[in-house]
């Protein structure tokens, strides 16, 4: 999936229609670029990472064999596809049916119903799942359980878990992780750059940032931080960038900088678009104006429900009035809103018939001569924006 980003046609406007989210997703993308652009949404993708099998990897073969040498009597499975992963390693390896063996004989604890469907197709049952797919959970069952003197073998789903482990430890538990894959920065480092840039510039380049996992949102900061930029992409996820996450897990790096994240009541994609679309229209700006309802979304603005794509600098130009509906703005002050307009007032002139145009109702805005601009609130609302 390229990081080309496609506006919805007018005709089939849907719920993100005129809203541009950024994926940072690498597994899965495609399933979740689908579901956004099913509803309108225009896509900007651009992995923060990508996930490196270790079928190669020293550790993973010391661990698998350490595993077969000395049964655990715990198994935790914490992802389908790392879980996968192990399997398809051991075979490749020619012990496969050793670990299969061992892992047939220990209680296997799956997180959740995919690691669950991933243990089943390799030929096992799990002990016990979590319907919740919460860790926090797992551990809890467990150290309820009690771990002093166990063997706990852990399946890490691409970064460590030190939470997980030290608590295991603390109880008295022997803990052996098992790496299957592990996290790294992606090799076009572009995308994540432009999505970088469109959080930072402040100018309704982008509506929203999705995430998927804690690595995602980790690689995302410390690709600002190695550009020098920071503090200008925080104020960006901390002021009118949305940032959405499938579950707290993968919220904490972004909260942890001071970053407000919404998350789904489930942990799925599906439900994480399905918030998109309650909580991108429910922040667009609506106002009454010269009879029609105006909507003003990302880049795009609806006019009676019906969508009307507007360029940039229009775009620039309607949100400087929109601060202040019914009042008049001056040229001075629009030429100020419009990116890289230079001096000349005329760059106001022309930007403003562009957007007159696009919006497909002229009337909306009103010319006061040599004062500026305004929109033409209905009547009994005319009032300063909050």
């Amino acid at each position: 999936m390229d990081d080309t980003r496609t506006v919805a046609a007018a005709g089939a406007a849907g719920p993100l229609a005129g809203f541009t989210v950024g994926v940072t997703a690498a597994r899965r993308a495609d399933e979740l670029i689908a579901l956004l652009r099913r509803r309108g949404a225009t896509v900007l993708h651009a992995p923060a990472l990508r996930i490196v099998p270790l079928a190669d990897d020293s550790e993973l073969l010391a661990a698998t064999k350490e595993l077969i040498a000395c049964a655990p009597d715990t198994v935790v499975a914490t992802t389908a596809i790392g879980f996968r992963g192990w399997i398809e390693a051991a075979d490749g390896w020619g012990i496969g049916e050793e670990l299969l063996t061992r892992l047939r004989a220990t209680e296997l604890l799956a997180r959740g119903p995919k690691v669950k469907g991933a243990v089943r197709a390799a030929g096992l049952v799990e002990t016990w799942s979590p319907q919740s797919e919460s860790l926090a959970e797992v551990l809890d069952r467990m150290l309820a359980g009690g771990v002093a003197g166990r063997r706990i073998a852990l399946q890490l789903h691409g970064e460590p878990l030190p939470g997980f482990v030290e608590a295991l430890r603390a109880g008295g538990a022997e803990v052996v992780v098992v790496p299957v894959y592990r996290w790294m920065a992606p090799e076009d480092l572009a995308p994540m750059d432009r999505l970088l840039d469109a959080v930072a510039s402040g100018a309704g380049a982008i509506d929203a940032v999705s995430f998927t996992s804690a690595p995602a949102a980790a690689s995302l900061l410390s690709r600002a931080e190695e550009r020098g930029m920071t503090q200008a992409v925080l104020a960006g996820l901390r002021g009118d960038v949305l940032s959405a996450c499938v579950g707290p897990v993968t919220a904490l790096p972004l909260q942890a900088r001071g970053v407000d994240t919404v998350q789904p009541e489930r942990f799925r994609l599906g439900p994480l678009v399905q918030l998109l679309c309650q909580e991108l229209p429910g922040r667009a700006r609506v106002l009454p104006v010269a009879g029609h309802r105006v909507e003003i979304r990302g880049h795009a603005v609806l006019v009676d429900a019906e969508l009307r794509p507007v360029p940039p600098a229009g775009m620039a130009l309607l949100r400087a009035l929109a601060r202040r509906p019914g009042w008049v703005v001056g040229r001075a002050e629009l030429l100020r809103a419009l990116p890289g307009a230079g001096r000349d007032e005329h760059a106001v002139e022309t930007a403003m018939a562009r957007l007159r145009g696009a919006l497909g109702a002229p009337n909306v805005i009103q010319t006061v001569v040599k004062r500026g601009y305004r929109l033409a609130l209905d009547a009994g609302d005319c009032s300063p924006a909050d």
